[in-house]
Formats: C-alpha cells, structure tokens, sequence
C-alpha cells in the first residue's frame, strides 16, 4: 500500500500502529479527554517505585492512565499499487552510508524497507492493514497506525509512511471517537508527519529534548499493533545512536514489544514524556524479537514544528554524491586511519561543483565540526539555510584545505533518487566470472580490460562524455568480484590517475604496489553514477 516505508533496513511498524512508549510523569500535559472546563493535568512524578528493587516501578498503570488519551490509532484509506516494499531483516550491509543524492552502492545487498501502513497483502500477522477493495482508479486500500497529540487544538505525530498517499484519514481516540484528519506535512526524509482534526481541549502530550533517559532506563509503548488499540509494553532503552541506514536519524534502541501497527506512536519515559517516535522494527517472524527503533525527541520535535509552521522541512545541499571513508578506502587512498567522506561524484553546476570541491575530496569537517562519516557530513550540510557558506575542510592528495561552499536547497527525495547522470543500460546478465576474458585482453586485479571504444559504448550504452577503461570480465574468485564490480563497469580513475587505456590501469597498481600499498581505489562508472571502490593489490 501507498502507506508503507521504503528503504528500511527493519521493517517501519505501521499497518497496525507503532508501538508507543509510554510512561508518566514532568513535562507532560494532560487535559482530561473529555472534561473541557476541567483543569489541566500535570503529571509530575515517575510511577511508583518498587522499593525491593530501585529504579524498578511495581506497575505502568498510573503512566497508562495518564498518558494513554493523547495516544491514537489511525485508519488509513488510499489508492493504488503499494509504493513501499515489504521486507524485513534483509542484509544490513546496503546502502554504504552514500548520502546527498543517494548514490549506488556495488555489491551491497540494498537494507530492506519495512512493511509502513499495512500495504501488504492480507494474511496472518498483517495487523489488519492489507485490506483492499477495486475501484475505478485502482485497488484502494487500507491501512492502520498510531500517532499522538502534541497541541490542545489537534495537532497529531505520527510516521510518514502511514499517511503517505492517503485519500482518507481518520483518527480514533481512546473515547473512541472517531474524528476525519487532514495532513499538515510531511518528511519523508525522517519518516515524520503531523495532521490534524479539528477540535479543542484533546488530551496531549511534550517532547522531551533536555532529560535523556540512559541505557537501561524503563520505557513504555503505547499503540495500535495489529489492529487492536490501546495496547501498552514495556521495556528498556537498548542503545542509541544506532545507524540503520536512513540520513537524517541516529535511531533509539528499545526492547519494549513494538509490532505492525504501532508505526507513528511515542516513547515515553517513566515521567510520561516523549523521548521518541516509534518507526521501525526487527520483525524476521512476523511479530516483535525485541528490537525497535524510535527517531529521538529533539529531532521530531524540530521537525514537527518546521511541518506545522511551513507544511515542509528544508535542508542545505552541496551537490555531491559522498561515500564513507571505510577503512579499506583510507588504505586504498593512502591516509590509513582517516575517517570522513569521500566526494564521489558531482552535480554539474551544483554549489561544490561550482566553489572548486572535486571527485576524491575526502571531507573530514564541516563548519569546523569533524564528520566522521557520509551521514555525519549530510547532516551538518542539512542544518544549513539556503545561501549560507559552509566551510568544508577537505584532504586533497595528501593536502588540507578548506573550501567555501554556498548552501543550495535541498531537493525531494524523489528527485535525489534520480542521479545526476542518465542511467545507462543494466550490466550483461551473466554476471562476474561467466564469460572467457578475450585473449589480448590484459588481467589487472582479477578483471579483464578493454578499451572504451565505439562499439563497447553502444553495447553498454555508456555515455561519449564517459572516459576510461571498460572492464569486460570478471574473475570470480578476485576481490573485485568481491566487491560487485562486474563487466560493464567503467574505471575513470585508478588512485589519483585518470585512466584511459588498459595500460594505465596497469601502471598505477604497479606503482601503488612499488610504494608498498596494499590496496587500491578505483573510481568506478555504473548507469550514470559513479563510486569509489577498494580493491586489495595481490602479489
């Protein structure tokens, strides 16, 4: 369905509701559900505390009672074909922290998206959230989530995923009314959407962005998992900061029972206040194991209110395809232990593009702030305001510099999905090591060689602006073939040489191997992108 969350590594949770974790407590207001003249609940004090055992409450039922009517389910109505995938658990390798526009990565097993509104086909397990019935515009379908009041007047959080597309949206509370929603925004980069009813005098509920709760702490989800409403869990935060593949979020760990359906639900602590948004879980079986993810409190709070202010969020954009400096690739580049960013290809006039930043940049800051990462780098480029000048401090051929870009604004996603190149016709089918490599074809690093002329061009539908060497074959048992080079792939680069011959490849792997590398990283064209890759010299 047109609900579900594309590109999760787990599985977005919406098709019954993200479960919400939910506890009571400071920083919490709770008007009475349906008391309009009475005053405002505070709640002020963690659950009781079982004095046997500190720091452990004897029961969640005085944070349930509180917090509980801020929390809603929501039914989802849409047409057409599901624009969200379905799978869960899949390999956590993809994606390569490739960020900006997010580039391909070669090799990597793309991190499934999770099954997000209940877009699946009905069956055990769905949550109720793949019903669907024929129409004159395609099959229209249904879907069910969570979400909560954050404002008196029925501002509702809930995921994206859940309200993407939709035609219909209602919102049932815990009085079970049933009230028709409208979406205000949507950020399909965080998985945040905030809609609203109309009304006044809703019960709701804060972000917490001062008080982190730590490793450990008690947590309690509230939501709609598989349809049923009103359901309470509790567990414990597992970790933070966890990287699972999406740009713009360091997810919260938790281990409180989340399922299909409790997409779009909040986090609570033991005080009742919002530490996160519930969007995603491991669900291999089906049902929970234990491991959900909520997108942090200040995070959905910032974002919450760029949606209600604005109907949309805007981020800064650079205009690069960047890639994480692996270790293999700091090798390969020679800087052995250096973390950051390698600029893998750029927007034609884009802002890096036109302030001097070049392919093989490796940007270890921004704005004076270390970026360790492709994600770390994406993010502190997306704080910026369009117009603003943003210091990236680069290593170029052994040499820092820093260099001054102009901020643009970032585009949709569907439009970074694009590339900034045409893509070119898919790769032979038979794959690494089917075909004999051609007798005058020369071997460097496991791959057999070729000039890119006129006719490989056609065959592979390579672009006459596109410069290098045309792999024709690879050896299956090579590292190359490890790393998902294929034949068709073009080298432009090998090391800090642009290659043009078979020959030249040659001559920098001898060289990198005379000054006692031990690995290489090739600048590698695939349909209309392009993407570093280190690939070990062997003896």
């Amino acid at each position: 369905m047109a609900v579900k969350k594309t590109g999760y590594i787990v599985g977005g949770i919406a098709g019954a509701a993200i479960a919400v974790a939910a506890l009571a407590g400071a920083g919490m207001r709770m008007p009475p559900a349906s008391a309009a003249d009475q005053p405002r609940a505070e709640v002020n004090s963690p659950a009781a505390i079982n004095r046997s055992n500190p720091g452990q409450p004897m029961s969640f039922a005085d944070v349930f009672d509180r917090v509980s009517p801020a929390v809603v389910s929501i039914n989802v109505a849409a047409r057409g074909q599901a624009t969200r995938s379905d799978a869960f658990g899949e390999d956590p390798r993809g994606r390569g922290g490739d960020q900006d526009e997010d580039s391909q990565g070669f090799g990597n097993t793309p991190r499934g998206r999770g099954n997000g509104g209940g877009a699946a086909p009905p069956g055990p397990g769905r949550g109720g959230g793949g019903d669907e019935e024929e129409g004159p515009r395609g099959p229209r379908r249904f879907a069910t989530g969570s979400g909560f009041f954050i404002s008196a007047n029925g501002y509702i959080v809930t995921n994206n995923h859940v309200v993407e597309g939709a035609e219909e949206i209602t919102v049932v509370l815990k009085d079970e009314r049933e009230l028709t929603a409208t979406v205000v925004g949507r950020d399909e980069s965080t998985d945040l959407a905030v809609i609203k009813v109309e009304g006044a005098n809703f019960p709701y509920v804060t972000f917490e962005n001062a008080a982190q709760p730590r490793v450990g702490d008690w947590v309690v989800a509230i939501g709609n998992p598989f349809g049923l409403g009103g359901t309470a869990t509790a567990g414990i935060v597992s970790a933070f900061g966890r990287d699972i593949g999406e740009t713009f979020v360091d997810f919260i760990q938790i281990d409180a029972p989340i399922n299909q359906g409790n997409s779009g639900g909040p986090t609570f602590d033991v005080y009742g206040r919002v530490i996160g948004v519930n969007t995603q879980a491991l669900l291999p079986s089906g049902g929970s194991v234990g491991i959900g993810f909520a997108i942090p409190a200040d995070l959905a709070d910032s974002i919450t209110k760029q949606l209600i202010a604005n109907g949309r969020v805007t981020r800064g954009y650079v205009g690069a395809t960047i890639q994480n400096l692996t270790p293999d690739m700091a090798e390969a580049m020679g800087m052995p232990g250096q973390k950051g960013a390698v600029v893998a290809e750029l927007v034609p006039g884009g802002p890096a593009q036109r302030a001097g930043v070049q392919p093989g940049d490796v940007v270890v800051s921004v704005n004076g702030r270390a970026v360790g990462s492709s994600s770390e780098m994406t993010r502190e480029v997306a704080k910026a305001q369009a117009g603003q000048v943003l210091k990236l401090e680069v290593i170029r051929n052994g040499a820092r510099r820093t260099i001054d870009v102009r901020s643009g604004t970032r585009p949709s996603e569907a439009e970074l999905a694009q590339g900034p190149g045409a893509p070119g016709a898919p790769a032979s089918p038979d794959g690494p090591g089917r075909d004999a490599p051609r007798p005058s074809a020369p071997i460097v690093l496991g791959m057999s060689l070729a000039p890119l002329d006129a006719a490989n061009r056609r065959q592979f539908n390579i672009a006459a602006t596109v410069q290098g060497v045309l792999i024709d074959n690879v050896r299956a048992d090579s590292d190359a073939a490890e790393k998902g080079l294929r034949r068709g792939d073009v080298i432009i680069k090998a090391g800090d040489r642009p290659v043009t011959s078979p020959a030249d490849v040659q001559t920098a792997v001898s060289e990198w191997k005379r000054n006692g590398r031990t690995s290489i990283a090739l600048l590698v064209h695939r349909a209309g992108r392009t993407l570093y890759v280190p690939i070990k010299i062997t003896n």
